[in-house]
């Protein structure tokens, strides 16, 4: 696009974008979701009971959590202890070959942890770890 200044002069407009502000912007957006990214995925806040003997996971398993509120969470979405028999069923194909974890606060009591139990063996689930932290020999 052509235009006319006051002397008379033909001139045509800048029509190029400056990139350099733009990449700025984007890299500084990707900065920050690089360092907000592992604080979104932390999860639920759960103080698990500690043991000398610890196995380390090495699998991604589905995980069964109970917070100290005692709430009921599959994986991170929060389930009524009524619904986990079938929410179960939907997520695992096959039950026999099945594995969770179930995450639980120390302090829960253990008849809600064996309700929890109980509806996973309803859907069929019979391998259920219990998952503790490793005890610090100066703690305890």
């Amino acid at each position: 696009m052509a235009f006319t200044n006051a002397q008379g002069r033909t001139q045509t407009s800048l029509a190029e974008i400056n990139i350099v502000p733009l990449v700025d912007v984007v890299l500084v957006l990707l900065i920050i979701f690089m360092l907000t990214a592992p604080i979104i995925q932390s999860g639920i806040e759960i103080n698990v009971p500690k043991t000398r003997t610890v196995k380390e996971l090495t699998q991604e398993r589905l995980v069964v959590s109970i917070n100290r509120a005692q709430e009921l969470f599959v994986d991170n979405a929060r389930v009524n202890i009524n619904e986990l028999e079938e929410r179960l069923k939907a997520r695992i194909k096959n039950p026999e070959q099945a594995l969770i974890y179930l995450r639980a606060d120390e302090e829960v009591p253990f008849g809600s942890i064996a309700k929890v139990m109980d509806r996973a063996k309803q859907a069929g689930i019979n391998n259920i770890n219990v998952v503790t932290q490793p005890l610090v020999e100066g703690k305890k």
